[in-house]
């Protein structure tokens, strides 16, 4: 196959290195390219907006696959006109890629498919805006509604920053015809994280969770960037968040632009802001994220091109996703004063080193040559990204490779994974256990209360009568662990809960679970009925048992803990609320 590929950035740089990976590929091209990307494929001199020229191109050179990188040319209608010349080409049409070139547009969506998002309003008018602003009590963040490469965002923690924004883009035209209409939205608390995932407008394949590092500078300080960092797989992001995703976000995504007649067709990112249980779509991208994708193409190992070809022939759901277990980190390095003005032309010394360090590629972004080397050229210059067998490890790799690297005014943040990092260093407090993959719909109720409290837990699968070791060990092991109580999940004879309590002191709690033609009584019989000495304690069959086991395993442990003894405080006040808002309903 002849493939195409448009953009010549970091982003771009990663998919070649994956593409080139294929059997199936005989050339590559790439438009317009950079000089990590030329020891790859045969870059063009064409601009990555020039839709005629790139359409000519792929004719007269026999393209069999197109593959767009940038938003801007998917936004201008690249994959219509290349569709209506008969080219392959992967990425969503112009009406399809509204969902990132118009966070009005976006929002509107969410709002009418009900996908959780942030309480906003769209204006053109400046008094408008701060009036709403203000109604928010400054704690917004204001974004330009057109494409604006990942800078036209500005988080505010007080007014006087909300009234500079509102000003800056609606006053002062900052951002051009993309900030002519503005998103206004509410602060969020919590944690970003970034799940890609490939749709045919039908099915979904999601790809490994990341998350980005938005701001210029360490601990999320400056103004923000088109990315300075990223990290995959995302510890925020764990098997329940990832269902929870799917189900709330993703899927209904997919169905409203279907809806809408606009059918999403390749890469669509959900930026989210995680915060316990819950999610908040911040924002839609129509391409793969940069520079999420420099971590998540080191990890893929399935072939990308049979990949994108199943979208574009709509046949996903024949494809599944290969990953490698490590995980990978990219940390940018940038010009000295980027996003704002910064020199060019700066020699790199140092690309071949680093580069020949194990496990490790140095993605190109903003490069060219001159003075007979690579020198910069844009405000991202490298993505230096690593594999390791942790994040901690991962990290620690790419910053190795980053300190062989040099450039006069180099920058690059010094924190890039650090969330991860911590939050894997929290320990255990529950453990949850079961008998068979088959119990994970009724064990996710756990993990929803367990998240709601944000309380970390360990969560494994062992049976008492097919791997007895590993379940004594995981109970022996528990207090060492830190848990301070195990819930354990199983059905038919269900001695699962009761061999944990054989192997700790820690408290048990069992959770019966309705998987034959007893419908569960049968588990919650072997689950109580234990010797003396040797209690279980259990509330109910099932889903309802299980959510009941997560509150009484945070019960437990609030006992000794004053900021969960509160969160459950409030928690009995919201559902007290929630019971009074359905009795208002009933008086006419």
């Amino acid at each position: 196959m002849n493939i195409l590929v448009v953009g010549g950035g970091g982003r771009e740089h990663a998919l070649i290195w994956k593409i080139s990976q294929s059997s199936r590929v005989r050339k590559i091209y790439c438009a317009p390219g950079n000089p990590g990307i030329a020891g790859l494929a045969e870059c063009v001199d064409i601009a990555a907006d020039a839709i005629d020229e790139l359409k000519s191109f792929a004719l007269s050179h026999a393209i069999d696959l197109t593959v767009v990188g940038p938003e801007v040319p998917l936004a201008a209608g690249i994959v219509d006109a290349f569709e209506a010349a008969g080219l392959k080409i992967f990425g969503p049409s112009a009406k399809a890629a509204e969902l990132e070139a118009s966070k009005a547009f976006a929002k509107n969506i969410m709002v009418r498919y009900g996908i959780p998002t942030a309480k906003g309003q769209s204006f053109t008018d400046k008094n408008q805006a701060l009036t709403f602003a203000r109604s928010l009590n400054g704690q917004v963040v204001i974004k330009a509604d057109g494409l604006a490469a990942g800078k036209g965002v500005v988080v505010c923690f007080h007014m006087e920053e909300a009234e500079k924004a509102i000003q800056n883009m609606l006053g002062e035209k900052a951002f051009g015809e993309a900030g002519t209409t503005i998103l206004v939205e509410e602060r969020l608390e919590g944690e970003e994280a970034s799940i890609i995932a490939l749709t045919d407008g039908k099915s979904i394949l999601i790809l490994p969770s990341s998350q980005d590092h938005k701001a210029v500078y360490d601990d999320d300080k400056g103004p923000n960037t088109g990315g300075m960092g990223a990290y995959s797989p995302a510890p925020v992001v764990d098997l329940f968040m990832q269902r929870k995703i799917t189900k709330e976000v993703l899927e209904p995504a997919v169905r409203a632009m279907a809806a809408e007649g606009r059918p999403f067709k390749g890469v669509l990112y959900a930026g989210m802001m995680i915060h316990r249980d819950q999610i908040r779509v911040l924002e839609f991208n129509a391409r793969f994220g940069d520079p999420e994708t420099q971590p998540l193409m080191m990890r893929i190992q399935s072939d990308i091109i049979t990949l994108m070809e199943a979208v574009v022939e709509e046949r996903l759901h024949t494809c599944s996703l290969k990953v490698d277990p490590r995980a990978a980190v990219c940390v940018v390095m940038a010009a000295g004063g980027y996003p704002g003005s910064y020199t060019r032309g700066e020699i790199i010394r140092g690309l071949g080193e680093a580069a020949s360090l194990p496990d490790t590629v140095v993605f190109h972004a903003g490069t060219t040559t001159g003075q007979g080397a690579v020198v910069s050229s844009g405000g991202r210059v490298l993505g230096v990204t690593s594999l390791g067998d942790s994040v901690e490890q991962a990290a620690a790799n790419a910053y190795r490779a980053v300190s062989r690297i040099s450039f006069t005014n180099c920058h690059y943040r010094k924190d890039i994974a650090m969330k991860a990092i911590e939050k894997q260093d929290r320990a255990p407090r529950v453990g949850i256990v079961m008998g068979s993959d088959s119990d994970l719909p009724v064990m996710m109720e756990v993990v929803s209360v367990l998240k709601k409290f944000d309380v970390p837990y360990e969560m494994t699968i062992a049976s008492a009568h097919r791997t007895p070791e590993k379940a004594a060990l995981f109970a022996s092991s528990a207090r060492e662990k830190g848990m301070g109580v195990i819930i354990a999940g199983a059905g038919h004879a269900a001695h699962l809960a009761g061999a944990m309590a054989a192997g700790t002191t820690l408290p048990i709690i069992g959770v019966p679970i309705d998987s034959s033609a007893l419908q569960g009584l049968d588990a919650l019989l072997s689950t109580v009925q234990m010797p003396p000495g040797v209690p279980v304690a259990t509330v109910a069959i099932g889903k309802p048992g299980a959510y009941n086991a997560g509150i009484l395993a945070v019960q437990m442990l609030a006992i000794a803990d004053a900021e969960l003894a509160a969160k459950l405080t409030a928690f009995k006040k919201e559902m007290a609320d929630k019971v009074e808002e359905k009795a208002r309903t009933l008086v006419p």
